[in-house]
This record gives structure tokens, sequence and C-alpha cells, in this order.
């Protein structure tokens, strides 16, 4: 089956989507920074480098699905939680315009668990009478990606709608029984090397993207625990190199004051950062899919943007098997 994506980032929604059967044909990403990692990786994609609000939806190939996850910083409780205010949260109204226009069978839109808040409960509730308005019967649930194959935290909402006159519902899939920590995902890979000066990308590695980010920590950063031990799944991937969780071969942070922890004694250089191939196995992607960049943060930030491929594959699943089985 063919599908369309739109904001793809690095592409990690259309790898799962990949794995489970279906084509992306077309790709739309703003970012000039991630554009040679996706067509390095999707090299049989069309990619439509322009801005969603630039796009008619007569330049988007027929599909039999739309699938995409509008920029979440709008909604995030890390961000300036303007929600719809912002005009990265307006994005959505345009996935729905194109979303409308085309008609495929179904879509699948994901976005951060902020959306939910009280605050956005309006706007929410708007942007979900506006994919019903568009055609489509929806079902949407806030999941746990590490009740899905991936080892980590981390909560995202899941809009799937099939279009109204096919007759079918999506059902969410069931959780699996075993929850992957962090020991399943990089416990086999050797230290990493640091970034260069100013945090630049080291160049060709043995094993690609394993490096990490260097610099001082933040006292917004050293006010929680940042380490996760080997038999625990990760804190969420974020989108930064700065917050990125530090690696399980180092203690938990001491509690010393209210909001302020500290390294435990004589045990300092064992706190580093994740790598980015270390955040890039935690979202499950595979060791042959190389991101792309000059400043070791770029690869942070694809890494952290992307849905997680098994958890994007799960949902993919169930899509696949109600159209073509």
């Amino acid at each position: 089956m063919k599908i369309a994506s739109f904001f793809s980032g690095g592409g990690g929604l259309d790898k799962g989507f990949e794995k489970a059967g279906f084509h992306t044909i077309w790709a739309n990403e703003y970012d000039r920074a991630i554009w040679n990692t996706f067509q390095a990786n999707f090299p049989n994609t069309v990619l439509d480098k322009r801005s969603i609000t630039e796009i008619l939806s007569n330049d988007v190939p027929n599909v039999d699905g739309i699938i995409g996850g509008p920029p979440c910083q709008s909604w995030s409780a890390a961000g300036s939680q303007r929600g719809i205010d912002d005009k990265r949260g307006q994005l959505f109204f345009d996935y729905i315009r194109i979303l409308k226009a085309k008609q495929p069978k179904f879509f699948l839109a994901e976005n951060v668990a902020g959306i939910l808040q009280p605050k956005h409960a309006q706007a929410f509730a708007n942007i979900i009478q506006e994919f019903k308005n568009a055609g489509y019967t929806l079902s949407y649930k806030l999941l746990n990606a590490n009740n899905y194959d991936v080892p980590q935290d981390r909560l995202r909402v899941i809009i799937v709608g099939y279009r109204s006159d096919l007759g079918k519902v999506f059902e969410f899939p069931q959780p699996q029984q075993y929850k992957p920590v962090l020991k399943d995902a990089i416990s086999d890979l050797p230290r990493p090397a640091p970034a260069k000066e100013a945090n630049k990308a080291n160049g060709a590695l043995e094993i690609p993207n394993h490096e990490y980010m260097t610099g001082g920590f933040s006292t917004m950063f050293m006010s929680r625990n940042r380490v996760r031990a080997w038999h625990e799944p990760s804190f969420t991937i974020q989108a930064s190199g700065r917050h990125a969780p530090l690696h399980p071969q180092a203690p938990k942070m001491e509690l010393v004051a209210q909001d302020k922890r500290i390294f435990v004694a004589g045990k300092e250089d064992l706190y580093r950062r994740l790598s980015v191939r270390e955040c890039a196995r935690i979202q499950t992607f595979s060791d042959d899919f190389i991101f792309k960049y000059h400043n070791v943060n770029d690869g942070y930030k694809m890494v952290g943007n992307a849905v997680s491929v098994n958890f994007a594959y799960h949902l993919a699943k169930i899509i696949y098997d109600d159209f073509v089985l």
C-alpha cells in the first residue's frame, strides 16, 4: 500500500510503516538539516522540501494513506505550551486540509501527551471535530511506546482515522507482555567517541553516529536524576543533546537539596550523555539507518523528534491487516 508522509523528519514513522508492508512514495519535510538523512535512507521516495502551508492538494500523489506528526513543541510540557495559538500548532489544520482534499483510506497523526492537558482541551476537541468533518471515523488514545517493543518511557497521543464510507474502525494493538529495557538496546555497544570541538561530528566512525555531546550540564538538567539503570527503560529521548539521558553505567544522581542533584563522588567519570547511536537504538532505529549531520546536536534532534520505529510498526501492522488481509 502506498502512503504520503508529512513532517517526516528522519523517518521513524515511515520506517515503522515500511516494516509493516507500506511504501512511502512521497514525503514532506521543511527542515533542511534533515534532508540528507531522509534521502539517504529513503532513496525511492520523492521528498518535497516546502512548508506544508505552501503545498496544494494536487501536489500530493493519490495514496492509500497519509501519516505524520505535526510539530509537537507547541503542546510539549517542556515547551511554551501555547498549543493552537502557536503557528506550529496550527499546522494541524494544513494536515487536515490536504487530508480532506485527498480522501485516502486512512490517516495517522502522532503528537505529545501535552496536547491532552486541560488548557488545550478546546483546541484538541476542535482538531478532533475537524478530522471527523473531513469524513473519517476516529480512534485516539494516549499510549506508552514501552508497551510496544521500545526500550523507553515515551507517552504519545495517536489519532487514527478510517474513511467513514469504508465501514471500518481502527482498534489499538494490545500492549506487549515484555517491556524492553536499556540492557536490551545498548549493552553490546562499545564506548563511543566524544564530539569534536564545538560539538562537531567526528565524520566516519566504525559504528555510525556513535558519538556524544560534550560540555557542562545546566541547573535544570541537574534538578532531576537523569540516570536509568540497565534493567529499566530509558527516559524519553528528547530532541536535544543537552537533555540526552545519561548512560546507565553511572550510579543514579544524589539528591542534595530541593531540585538539586549531584554526581556520586568518585564516579564522576562515568557520567556521560548517551550517544546519538545509543539514542537511535533506544528509538529502535537499526544500525544501518545513518543520520547525516555536521553538528552532533542535529543528530540528537532528528532522533528525538522521530516516532519510535517499533511503536510505529505495531500501529501500522493493524492498519495493514485491516485493509490488505
